[in-house]
């Protein structure tokens, strides 16, 4: 019966061509598209299934976005062994040295914050070009750099372009991925900056044995490569197809669309989707709207400061995303990622590695180990879920920062040098060992899954200056941490400034069990309709909407909260294989096994288990 009514149903809008046709349909399928797009917790039921196959220029042009990302990466990476020489050229001392490393992350919070805007109004494309010369210009100037103040204005022109770049390329990558790949495709730019941090160390091992005044130059210097090749990279791109939608190009957006969609169907299902998240379709009664309101609705939404007021003064559904986005965002930087990376050659000598050779011997390592651990991330993300690996993630850097806080207790207030080679050697050991599980647990969940979930919760016409947002607060965390983590160390040690770590660390399990939903399978529009629930927030989903039916002749029903589980648990067989597709669509299972789970359920409480795990 179940394949019969979806025959009948998509039979009535299968010879029509393109999502606009679906005005012409009969009144029996408008009821069921009405039901289902005015609430995207069922509307994956008249789409069809949502094909899995990766698209070859859906990757092509994630690839070349997530070529931002390199430019941060490799700053991150070449500066910790640069440093090494700049301090022996210039003579700069500790609180310079903080200055250095963490102006980059404050100056990439201006970058960050005008980069939603920007790219709201100029396009997707252009902010990357943008973001690329401008860091093209910093390389050039740090190359140069014949003082300490130089070379900060070129750290200074470094850092917007990275602030730029770092929000770009994420949201430009899930705009343009069709769901079915987009965790995988949005953790992209993760691995680029960890290519670009291999890229730094391997130039640092490179070049340590020219003298001090023109190796860091160098280091510096060949920044301006990824730059180019960006820039390069961005004339074979194309725009964004929800960007295109929000100018109303809406044939140029079918273009691209169609190319990054599996067949030309699920690029028209996809279309239909972002014209209604655009204001482009009525969901009330799938209608396009009048040239003229559609203009009226394109200006409203394109207004920067209608953007920030609904941002700064939420809704309720907004400040949710915002919990989730900024958490997120802030622990992802407060448990001393960057600090680590910044400063793992000061963190190898204190643990008795006394030359640059074997320090940045060590750094490779620990680049080499962030870049093979990303795989697991763009492996699994769209097939375990982001919960998941968030969880796994988290427990494993807070259980790494305090083995590195256990193993700098024993070298607290004593020398190096004076401590005996077997001693010295092991606690090395140990403390490579620690900093590369470290990185390898932040690379299969943190790291990446951060960005995609910023670009995942939010509506539209949120989406990009929300994640100049997220940017801001990332960037903000990240220049605290690296701008004081020296003088932390010194104040309480490399022990006591771990142990912080590790407590904020154990902080963000918990903002993850409590706070984070999953994501993994829904449209960018479905994710955003979850957050815009009636009922209260509940982290289990117990509690939301969860059921939905509509029974053909009658008015459409509703049933949420405890009438919900009251209904679910008198449900039998029949009665799931005769709805409509709703259920298996809104858990996202076959039938057969929903049905398999419905009769192992053995009480209301089981239902949001269910759920949860969808």
């Amino acid at each position: 019966m179940e394949e019969h009514a979806l025959e009948h149903r998509q039979a009535s809008i299968g010879n029509e061509d393109g999502p606009l046709s679906l005005l012409g349909a009969s009144k029996q399928t408008t009821k069921y598209q009405r039901l289902e797009s005015s609430n995207g917790q069922i509307y994956q039921a008249h789409k069809g299934p949502t094909s899995t196959r990766l698209n070859s220029y859906a990757i092509a042009c994630a690839l070349l976005a997530s070529m931002n990302s390199i430019l941060l990466g490799y700053d991150v990476g070449v500066i910790s062994g640069a440093l090494l020489f700049i301090k022996e050229d210039l003579k700069i001392n500790e609180f310079q040295e903080e200055i250095l490393v963490s102006v980059l992350s404050i100056v990439s919070l201006g970058g960050g914050a005008v980069a939603g805007r920007f790219a709201d109004a100029v396009g997707r494309r252009a902010t990357m070009a943008a973001s690329a010369v401008v860091f093209l210009v910093g390389a050039v100037v740090m190359g140069v750099s014949p003082s300490f103040f130089v070379l900060m204005i070129g750290r200074l022109l470094a850092g917007f372009g990275v602030g730029l770049a770092l929000m770009v390329a994420p949201v430009y990558t899930a705009e343009i991925a069709p769901a079915s790949s987009r965790g995988s495709l949005v953790s992209l730019p993760e691995i680029f900056i960890n290519i670009g941090i291999l890229m730094g160390y391997v130039s640092n091992y490179v070049f340590s044995g020219l003298p001090a005044h023109i190796a860091w130059r160098i280091m510096l210097g060949l920044g301006i490569l990824p730059a180019v090749s960006l820039a390069v990279g961005v004339l074979f791109m194309p725009e964004s197809p929800r960007w295109l939608v929000m100018q109303n190009r809406i044939d140029e957006a079918r273009v691209v669309i169609t190319k990054t969609s599996s067949d030309s169907e699920e690029g028209e299902r996809r279309l239909l989707e972002i014209m209604e998240a655009a204001g482009l379709v009525n969901s009330s009664d799938i209608e396009v709207i009048d040239s003229e309101t559609v203009n009226t609705s394109s200006r409203t939404d394109n207004n920067g400061k209608t953007i920030w007021r609904e941002l700064l003064c939420p809704s309720p559904p907004v400040r949710r995303m915002l919990l989730v986005s900024s958490g997120i965002q802030f622990f992802q930087q407060a448990t001393g990622i960057d600090a680590t990376v910044y400063y793992s050659p000061e963190a190898f000598r204190t643990a008795g590695i006394v030359t640059n050779s074997g320090v940045i011997a060590g750094t490779v390592a620990m680049g080499f180990t962030k870049c093979i651990f990303i795989l697991v991330s763009v492996l699994y993300l769209d097939r375990v879920g982001r919960r998941p690996l968030l969880l796994v993630s988290t427990i494993g850097i807070t259980t790494c920062l305090a083995i590195l806080a256990l193993c700098f207790g024993f070298v607290k207030n004593v020398e190096p040098d004076i401590k005996a080679g077997h001693s010295v050697g092991v606690l090395a050991v140990m403390v490579i060992i620690a900093v590369c599980f470290y990185v390898a647990f932040f690379s299969i969940g943190m790291g990446p899954i951060c960005w995609v979930l910023t670009t995942e919760i939010f509506p539209l016409r949120l989406r990009a200056q929300a994640m100049s947002l997220g940017i801001v607060i990332n960037r903000l965390s990240s220049s605290t941490v690296s701008m004081t983590f020296l003088s932390m160390s010194r104040a309480f040690t490399f022990m006591g400034t771990y142990l912080i770590f590790t407590g904020i660390s154990l902080c963000s399990v918990l903002f993850i069990f409590f706070c984070v939903p999953e994501t993994k399978g829904k449209t960018l529009e479905e994710v955003g309709k979850f957050f815009y629930n009636d009922e209260p927030y509940s982290l289990e989903l117990g509690k939301s909407s969860i059921i939905k039916g509509v029974d053909e002749g009658e008015e459409e029903k509703h049933l949420n909260g405890a009438q919900a589980m009251e209904a679910w648990t008198s449900l039998d067989e029949e009665a799931i294989l005769n709805s409509e597709g709703i259920w298996s669509s809104r858990f996202n299972i076959d039938k057969k096994e929903l049905v398999a789970k419905v009769k192992a359920i053995g009480n209301q409480e089981d239902l949001p288990s269910l759920h949860r795990n969808q």
